[in-house]
């Protein structure tokens, strides 16, 4: 199985007619992943490689059954463009866009919730479930179809552990990037507790950076509530306080968030911690191995 997208996603692509939405769609057609419609304003009637464009997403869910979106809008019409999804009945909506004011990301969020969907970012890589469906930016031959579920803060930190992964032959199940902005949709507790309940999932990796505190809920949260093996990453573990670290929520303040706080608070939960990406599959294997003894 996956979590979240498989082979019924139904894709709908807000803006397909700009040069990233574009670009992106033909990348996620030719890996397979079922796009079905895109929207751009103005430009509904258009036919972009046998796929549909339409003026409004109230449009392309009730000519398509559309039930999944990814975002490739400018930032000031990201919110909007989140809002306009889940009032038509998208159900998992994913946001590549990034730089949208924190505010309207609340905002629109807030409205997700109400609405019953679930959202994916914004300034996400998007996901994968490898050999089923691919929605966002990743780049598809370095995943491979398996059994561990990666959950990462950081896109190119992801492409780096799945590429170890898939090297010493552990397939995954589903990858997300969760997205680096300071609010984003689901976080590492859904996640977490998607992939519990996956039966076709037999382990998790963890992948955090510095600021914030969700690396240490997460962690409160496995110590409770996971079964499986989990494997944590850490990144920014020589950041300088105070100083912002690539993502907007990548930045130690207060004397908080720093990286040595989140290994220890995974370690005290019995998380293995890789101090680089390279020892993740030696320590799933050995992980998955402790278990198997208990």
């Amino acid at each position: 199985m996956s979590i979240l997208i498989n082979e019924s996603t139904r894709l709908v692509v807000q803006g397909i007619t700009g040069r990233d939405g574009y670009f992106h769609t033909m990348k996620m057609k030719s890996y397979g992943t079922n796009v079905v419609a895109g929207t751009s304003p103005g430009k509904g009637g258009m036919i972009i490689e046998n796929i549909p464009v339409f003026n409004t997403m109230y449009e392309a869910v009730d000519q398509t059954g559309a039930n999944t979106s990814v975002i490739f809008v400018p930032s000031s019409f990201a919110a909007d463009a989140i809002m306009e999804a889940a009032d038509a009945g998208i159900q998992t909506i994913i946001c590549i866009t990034e730089g949208i004011p924190t505010l309207d990301v609340i905002k629109a969020y807030s409205f997700v919730l109400q609405k019953g969907a679930v959202l994916i970012g914004p300034n996400s890589p998007g996901l994968i479930s490898p050999g089923k469906s691919m929605v966002g930016i990743m780049p598809p031959k370095i995943f491979s179809k398996g059994g561990v579920g990666v959950i990462s803060r950081s896109g190119t930190l992801t492409y780096e552990v799945v590429s170890h992964l898939t090297a010493k032959g552990l397939g995954q199940s589903t990858a997300i990037g969760i997205g680096g902005d300071k609010v984003v949709g689901l976080y590492y507790r859904e996640l977490l507790e998607l992939f519990e309940k996956d039966k076709d999932t037999h382990a998790i990796v963890l992948i955090g950076e510095i600021g914030g505190s969700a690396e240490e809920r997460a962690a409160e949260f496995i110590r409770w509530q996971i079964t499986k093996p989990v494997v944590a990453f850490i990144a920014g573990q020589f950041a300088p306080p105070e100083k912002q670290m690539g993502h907007a929520g990548a930045i130690i303040a207060d004397g908080s968030g720093s990286a040595a706080e989140k290994i220890e608070a995974f370690e005290s939960a019995g998380v293995a911690v890789a101090k680089d990406p390279s020892m993740i599959p030696k320590l799933i294997v050995e992980s998955q191995l402790k278990r198997i003894k208990v």
